[in-house]
């Protein structure tokens, strides 16, 4: 959403990152002398008509003024109401009626349109937040939620278009273009809507054409810790066909969901991308046109009949929006329905989208159909930008249906989106069902069987997406020249977008490990059967490791359908990470019978197959466990007490269990990672989920300001995110304890993230 071309990245220096401005940058660093004025821009949309009459000043007025900040809560995971009602109940309240700056702070209200009261907004800008001591426990607060995944910081526009894909849990679904991965993270979400069902049948498949971006996709979706995630590195306009067993034999990957939110201009972001008022002509949306239309094609083509697609922009203009699905439909000769999803956000205020529009070129030159453009502007105006010429064919698309955001309706930014049914299978797959017989067999992937000699025009690449690309290339080379998808204006931008030649692909991107599925017979399951006593219904076959040699590190879990896509197409897709880590290695417990402890990220997952090594714990024992690096056993209530010390020392699943009689404690089940010592007992959580749990028991976490330490609620330093006076004195104590193998679990593992205070670097694929 709104990621610029690499074009315009190259020549102008506005870098890539709109999307990640969108949903991650402050507003006003750096920005201090750009003036918010663009003459072209007010021209162009005062003649488009796009704002209402009589209201295009207060919508020139709003696009200057900062964007509010908004927050999403993670709503699939069991603790969101927990974290609503801490919201509710203390920051909220905390922050209202406070002067800043002269500003009276709103106390910050749910989006109407969105479900459950699981987004909100406020008049704060993010800068405000960021720097007012007044509110730095609400910053904090919502630093460390972020981190730990239970909230996303994520602008209200972009929460929209996976609201509308109606995702279950049963569906399979494509994110085209998914970096930086706020959206990805909804879809996640959306498929685990069930917490109870900790392998959902459906998956998500996020993909980015950028090497390094899909890193920090990983990061984005690894918070979520699901095992139903796989992040992926390819061109989306020539997204490769995947495979699939079924009932024996192999089959088309077709999805259910696909989420289309295109590289554009981004000028509805204008709010908080200050930079586009200075850069902002029409040129940006005639140079990306074609570049989204082909991945409009492409998705389509990988949709299921009856799926439903979510085309998006953070762009205004239509040249980039009703031309780009008009020309879709068009293509699509009736397999695809344009349908009305204003009903499905009752709240959220639009506008129809528009059934007329003109281009302008950034020299102000007015065109209203293709026939009236200069042979010399055809190679940058292509006819696919103009509205239908048709009148009965223009109704019959229904282009009102269409979703245009105006950021003055309801203090957002701009945003368009329109929500496709796929009815039958696209026109040009009906004529040609054959499979290309020019491709190797080792790479001949069919994606609706298209034959290169007949490739037809909206086509941005064959079919066959995962043939070897000197075939791709070559078949782009005897492309039409006037096909309508051949609107790059160079040769420059094509090869940005289009898939580089193998012998390049080398030079980019990091060299992934393998991954490599145990089989059920695997030695390594041996000694973690029956130290955890798993049950039957394990499934060891979708546990798998990096690498074919050596010791087994870590050991991760994906779902069965996330399996059967890995195992059939490992050889024509490039993975970037998949799975969610569940044990990992620590040598030292082999002595008490497994070299493997459990994994905090995939505690969830995992604990309804364990059935033993399993400790009971109370409200006031977590308390213990998080606020004590290693505590003695005897400062465990006497229930816990004489669970642990049943137990030989190892790895062990802490659980606690609500009781619904008492409403006070949290009403969500919480699984920690623990290690019982020898006489000590120790939970092995990461930072920010050790202050996201002290949050929800009531426990004040404070950070000072100047990074000096953890404060508890009397302000005494705390060491590692630990109230002070608690962990003084237990420091103490355990000097006089002898060398315990739960001590040394955490120096060992610090890279692993389980330990307090402890970093994890992006780049571990897998983590």
């Amino acid at each position: 959403m709104g990621k610029r071309s690499r074009q315009r990245q190259k020549t102008q220096n506005t870098g890539r990152d709109d999307r990640d401005n969108r949903d991650n940058a402050g507003w006003g660093a750096g920005y201090a002398d750009i003036v918010k004025e663009n003459k072209l821009f007010e021209h162009y949309y005062q003649e488009l008509g796009l704002v209402p009459e009589g209201e295009f000043e207060e919508f020139m007025n709003v696009m200057r003024e900062p964007l509010p900040a908004t927050i999403r809560i993670t709503g699939y995971k069991s603790h969101a109401k927990e974290i609503l009602h801490c919201l509710k109940e203390k920051y909220f309240k905390d922050i209202q009626e406070v002067e800043i700056d002269g500003l009276k702070i709103e106390a910050p209200q749910p989006l109407k349109w969105y479900p459950d009261e699981q987004a909100w907004h406020t008049n704060m800008s993010r800068k405000i937040i960021r720097k007012s001591p007044l509110l730095e426990k609400f910053h904090q607060f919502l630093v460390s939620e972020t981190e730990s995944g239970n909230i996303s910081r994520q602008e209200a526009v972009s929460m929209i278009p996976p609201l509308l894909l109606k995702i279950e849990s049963h569906h399979k679904i494509l994110d085209m273009c998914a970096a930086p991965g706020s959206k990805t993270a909804q879809l996640i979400e959306m498929l685990h809507s069930d917490i109870d069902v900790p392998f959902p049948e459906g998956f998500v498949i996020a993909n980015d054409v950028d090497n390094k971006r899909c890193y920090l996709l990983v990061h984005q979706a690894k918070r979520l810790n699901s095992p139903c995630i796989m992040v992926v590195n390819h061109d989306a306009t020539c997204i490769p066909t995947l495979k699939i067993d079924s009932d024996g034999k192999k089959d088309i990957l077709f999805y259910d969901r696909i989420l289309c939110d295109v590289p554009c201009s981004g000028d509805g972001t204008m709010r908080k991308n200050i930079d586009v008022w200075k850069k902002w002509t029409t040129s940006n949306s005639l140079h990306l046109h074609g570049l989204q239309l082909r991945i409009a094609v492409r998705g389509v083509e990988q949709l299921a009949v009856g799926g439903r697609m979510v085309y998006s922009t953070c762009s205004l203009n239509p040249i980039e929006d009703e031309a780009v699905i008009a020309a879709l439909l068009e293509k699509s000769e009736g397999t695809l329905e344009l349908v009305d999803g204003s009903a499905d956000l009752p709240g959220l205020k639009s506008m129809p989208g528009v059934n007329s529009w003109k281009l302008m070129t950034k020299e102000g030159q007015w065109f209203s159909d293709w026939s009236e453009v200069p042979v010399s502007r055809q190679t940058q105006i292509r006819p696919t930008m103009f509205p239908p010429t048709n009148p009965e064919k223009l109704a019959n698309f229904h282009l009102e249906r269409c979703m245009r955001i105006l950021p003055h309706h309801q203090n957002t930014g701009g945003f368009f989106v329109a929500v496709l049914v796929k009815k039958a299978a696209m026109p040009w797959n009906k004529r040609y069902p054959k499979v290309r017989k020019d491709v190797s067999s080792s790479s001949a992937a069919q994606t609706e069987g298209t034959p290169a000699a007949s490739i037809p025009s909206g086509t941005p690449c064959p079919p066959d997406s995962a043939v070897e690309e000197g075939v791709e290339e070559k078949v782009e080379e005897e492309e039409p020249k006037d096909s309508s998808l051949a609107l790059e204006t160079t040769d420059k931008l094509e090869r940005e977008y289009g898939p580089p030649a193998s012998k390049k692909k080398k030079l980019f991107g990091y060299k992934e490990d393998p991954f490599v599925f145990l089989t059920e017979e695997d030695p390594v399951f041996t000694t973690i059967q029956s130290f955890y006593n798993l049950s039957p219904t394990f499934p060891k076959i979708n546990v798998l490791t990096r690498t074919h040699d050596g010791k087994k590190r870590h050991l991760y879990m994906v779902s069965k359908e996330l399996r059967n896509v890995l195992l059939n197409n490992s050889d024509r897709m490039k993975v970037i990470n998949t799975g969610v880590k569940v044990w990992s290695r620590n040598s030292d417990g082999e002595e008490f019978g497994c070299a493997f402890r459990l994994a905090q990220e995939g505690i969830y997952s995992l604990q309804p197959y364990i059935r033993s090594r399993i400790i009971t714990v109370s409200v006031e024992d977590i308390k213990v466990l998080l606020t004590q690096e290693n505590p003695y056993l005897s400062k465990l209530e006497a229930d816990a007490h004489a669970q642990a010390k049943k137990l030989v020392m190892g790895s062990i699943v802490l659980k606690y269990i609500p009781n619904p009689n008492n409403t006070e404690d949290p009403q969500c089940p919480i699984q920690l990672c623990g290690w019982r010592g020898k006489t000590s007992i120790r939970a092995f959580v990461p930072r920010n989920e050790r202050f996201h749990y002290l949050r929800m028991l009531g426990v004040e976490v404070f950070r000072d300001k100047q990074g000096q330490g953890d404060k508890g609620p009397d302000g005494e330093k705390a060491v590692e995110g630990v109230e002070g006076k608690e962990e003084a004195g237990n420091g103490a104590e355990e000097k006089g304890v002898g060398k315990d193998v739960g001590e040394d679990v955490g120096d060992m593992d610090l890279e692993n993230g389980d330990t307090i205070g402890s970093s994890e670097p992006m780049k571990e694929p897998m983590d």
